[in-house]
């Protein structure tokens, strides 16, 4: 992946998961009912602090809160960047 940015400290750059588009039982989801998607792959980490390593690596698949992070488009796809303490779990 060639993307030019580097989180600083203790942030984190996620690419988000594609929304579920049918339901397990087989019923297709319309656009305007998606849930925005809470899982997601880790793209780029930073450094950490000193008195907080980061704990998750680049390819990383992860649980984040709902309305963690910020949204932001590079190269036409998009991502969001959050503090690690953001993230909920590694899966």
């Amino acid at each position: 992946m060639g993307l030019n940015i580097k989180p600083l400290a203790d942030r984190v750059l996620i690419e988000p998961l594609e929304a579920e588009t049918k339901t397990a039982s087989g019923i297709i989801i319309p656009d305007n009912a998606k849930e925005k998607p809470q899982k997601g792959n880790v793209v780029a980490v930073g450094k950490g602090t000193k008195d907080d390593p980061i704990t998750v690596k680049v390819g990383d698949t992860v649980l984040y809160g709902k309305y963690a992070g910020t949204e932001l488009k590079l190269e036409g796809k998009d991502y969001l960047i959050m503090r690690e303490s953001d993230i909920l779990a590694i899966v």
